[in-house]
């Protein structure tokens, strides 16, 4: 099982949508609002890294209000 957590930056208008639309994409276990730089954390959990490079450059982009995101692998 692979983990990664995945730092969401959201646009104005995608801060009160994004939270359950990120909930929602297969592969994503746990989603937090946070304070900061960022505005939600993703805890993604996928069995290898293909699967979570699907998560990441094809289910994610798909969303309205993402601005940009990072993601670190544990």
């Amino acid at each position: 099982m692979l983990t990664a957590v995945i730092l969401v930056k959201s646009t104005r208008e995608g801060l009160g949508t994004l939270g359950p639309k990120l909930a929602d994409v297969d592969g994503i276990a746990e989603v937090y609002t946070v304070t900061g730089e960022w505005d939600f954390v993703a805890i993604a959990r996928v069995r290898e890294h293909d699967e979570l490079a699907k998560v990441v450059t094809q289910s994610l982009t798909k969303l309205d209000g993402i601005e940009r995101t990072q993601t670190m692998v544990a």
